[in-house]
């Protein structure tokens, strides 16, 4: 491969790029490669996001509808299900989910299945880079052998394969794909190089270069790790905080003061999102092909899965101060995704809540201006459509499990016989009679 050739067509905008998998991560990335001046192809085997994009209606949050649509019109950005159009790209980034299955290990069928796609049309000269979240060794152990035996090329001589994490936070005001830091890691120095050419010329944030794909996808781990370490930490205190008669969330207000030192993270009724709350279950996993076990990750793994049942259990309580069991007891939850002003609800342990409640013989109702419907293990749920003064007077029990601030919570107090705040996003309002904070 003659690396300065591409790095001189990167320059000029002169390769052709595919991203795989037109979610969260991909659709965001496809456009901004598409503005930088890389005309771009994004594919995706759901068809209904392959004739949204070619029409320009925008599906994704964070990304700017009047972009997508004038790139589509012209001609920058076009999407497809027909993978024999990577023939024609230089530039591969694959985007597609690592979902847990349901024994909590690993499924990396989409990966493996887009690489196997991937390799029957890969030409030489060609860059791909895996952006999906998953194990270490992923690039080197499962990618590279899939591309080389499906394609008759040779990694590092025919083309460049490298790792660079995804670190999309929907709904982030401030940090989109755009300005968010980025971390490469190739197979080699030159794959590298190249790799962290193209993300430079995309972005306008710094791009750092790793030694190998192994310490990205590890970075990524960690990243994720750390933040499930410390809710599990939080969560378990605010689970002691209440026994003790104190309000977690003011220690944390006076433990965040300090200018060094401490982080603030927040207790929940537990974990959602693609990544926090799946990241840990990558990295216990593949531990124990080395006879390691990660015993305090996995501590903060079992107190952020169980939260969801403490969280019901504390809604029983308050009920019984009503002389109202659970069970036959009108519930309404307020917030079906998994964090503030975002319409994701992917892993969010509001669905567990729901789930368990329901289990335990509560007519359970919902209400998220953020998702009108959502489904959960094969069952369409209906939102409530609006908040009104007669849904929160006839339900015995409020919970409030997103902190969206599109919601007159104020209206909510003012109504409700009882609130149980799981995020404490009610923590303004003076009368609190009627509120029970997590």
């Amino acid at each position: 491969m003659n690396k300065s050739d591409l790095l001189g067509r990167i320059k000029e905008r002169k390769i052709s790029i595919g991203v795989i998998g037109l979610g969260y991560v991909g659709l965001p990335l496809a456009v901004e490669k598409a503005k930088a001046g890389f005309k771009t192809t994004g594919f995706d085997v759901q068809q209904k996001k392959v004739a949204m994009v070619n029409q320009g209606i925008n599906y994704i949050g964070d990304v700017v509808q009047e972009d997508l649509a004038a790139l589509v019109k012209s001609g920058m950005l076009r999407a497809t299900s027909d993978f024999s159009f990577v023939g024609e790209c230089d530039f591969i980034a694959i985007c597609v989910p690592t979902p847990l299955d349901e024994h909590q290990q690993p499924d990396i069928s989409y990966v493996r299945d887009s690489v196997i796609e991937i390799s029957k049309y890969l030409k030489k000269d060609s860059i791909v880079v895996l952006e999906s979240t998953t194990y270490p060794g992923t690039t080197e152990e499962l990618v590279k052998p899939l591309l080389e035996k499906g394609s008759g090329l040779v990694c590092g001589e025919d083309f460049y394969l490298g790792f660079s994490p995804e670190r999309v936070d929907p709904g982030n005001l401030i940090y989109k794909t755009k300005n968010t830091p980025k971390v490469v890691g190739g197979i080699g120095k030159d794959a590298t190089e190249v790799i962290a050419a193209v993300y430079r010329a995309v972005l306008s944030s710094d791009v750092y270069e790793v030694s190998s794909p192994a310490i990205a996808e590890m970075e990524k781990i960690l990243e994720n790790t750390y933040r499930n370490v410390n809710i599990g930490l939080v969560n378990e205190l605010a689970k002691l905080c209440h026994e003790m008669g104190i309000s977690i969330w003011e220690v944390i207000d006076a433990a965040k003061t300090k200018p060094y030192g401490f982080q603030a993270f927040y207790p929940g009724p537990g974990l959602g999102g693609h990544c926090i709350p799946l990241d840990p279950y990558y990295l216990s996993w593949k531990a124990r092909e080395y006879g390691f076990h990660t015993s305090m990750i996995e501590s903060s793994m079992m107190i952020n899965d169980r939260m969801p049942e403490y969280t019901v259990e504390r809604a029983s309580k308050i009920l019984n101060r009503f002389r109202k069991a659970l069970n036959g007891s009108k519930v309404l939850v307020l917030g079906v995704a998994y964090k503030q002003d975002i319409d994701d609800y992917r892993e969010s342990p509001a669905l567990k809540v729901i789930e368990i409640l329901e289990g335990q013989g509560a007519e359970v109702s919902y209400y998220d201006p953020w998702v009108a419907e959502y489904r959960y293990k094969g069952r369409a749920v209906q939102g409530l459509q609006e908040l009104t003064i007669e849904t929160l007077e006839g339900s015995d029990l409020v919970m409030v499990t997103a902190a969206h601030s599109n919601v007159d919570y104020g209206f909510v107090q003012q109504h409700a016989k009882a609130i149980f705040d799981t995020k404490n996003v009610m923590k303004a309002i003076k009368n609190r009679d009627n509120i029970e904070v997590l």
